[in-house]
């Protein structure tokens, strides 16, 4: 019996008639939280972004579910949907791709919901970063070396605040993951210059999870130009970062044999 069988065979409570936020990952089905899984089993409606979320994710849903695409709506008409099925006594899932606390949109969602007095949940998912670091086998956080994680993006339709712009972010040479910024990745390049050297390793990793995934690190004076020789215009994730440098032998603390903590005591 295949998981999904079993979720669906398995005995289950019946979902509280709300809107569940569900972080579908960036991608691999298999990267679904056990309780996201779990969700889609129950739920009498699923709302998914189909541009983000790859279909494969719908294996976990009832067969009797019914299926939302929603990249062509904007919250004006998606928001209704989930507010009538809510007040009919359904369970509605809002699938979103990647960490839905990261440039997921739900801020107004969660608003508007609330407004409405519709109850709601979030459930979080894994986020590109987590996912590029896992694919790059790194360490964002080495002792030593970099202690501090950057997630951001350049300002594009979006506006960044003044004081969160890239060459300030750049400054403090941490491991920095770039989302949503592949259209405007010359000025990016630009920026990052200002404070990395040149050599400075990138991870261009575009569609992470997905069947045509593609990972290419490069030094950071050549991003610009491989993102755009490989036509890479969305869903695509810069992780700069000195983690990605050989950096020969580095240990932390925390299994030393010299350092003690509360679960091992000194001898």
């Amino acid at each position: 019996m295949s998981q999904s069988e079993l979720l669906h065979s398995t005995p289950t409570i019946p979902l509280a008639p709300a809107v569940y936020l569900v972080g579908a990952g960036p991608g691999d089905p298999d990267l679904l939280t056990v309780k996201a899984q779990k969700l889609l089993a129950q739920a009498d409606v699923i709302l998914f972004a189909d541009s983000l979320v790859p279909k494969q994710v719908l294996q976990w849903c009832r067969p009797d579910a019914e299926i939302i695409r929603t990249a062509n709506k904007t919250l004006e008409e998606i928001l209704p949907l989930m507010v009538e099925r809510v007040r009919s006594h359904k369970s509605v899932i809002r699938l979103q791709s990647g960490d839905p606390s990261l440039y997921s949109a739900i801020h107004e969602q969660m608003q508007a919901l609330a407004a409405a007095d519709i109850p709601f949940e979030v459930i979080p998912g894994i986020s590109a970063f987590q996912a590029a670091a896992a694919k790059l086998k790194i360490e964002l956080t080495v002792p030593g070396v970099v202690q501090t994680i950057i997630l951001s993006r350049i300002s594009g339709r979006t506006q960044v605040p003044a004081t969160e712009e890239l060459a300030s972010l750049a400054a403090h040479k941490a491991s920095l993951c770039l989302y949503l910024s592949a259209r405007h990745i010359d000025n990016a390049q630009a920026q990052l210059l200002e404070h990395y050297t040149p050599e400075t390793p990138v991870a261009i990793c575009f569609r992470l999870g997905w069947v045509d995934e593609k990972i290419l690190v490069v030094p950071l004076d050549k991003m610009a130009e491989v993102t755009q020789k490989e036509n890479l215009i969305r869903t695509t994730l810069y992780v700069i970062s000195p983690a990605l440098q050989n950096m020969g032998e580095v240990r932390s603390r925390l299994y030393h044999p010299e350092h003690n903590h509360l679960f091992r005591p000194q001898n």
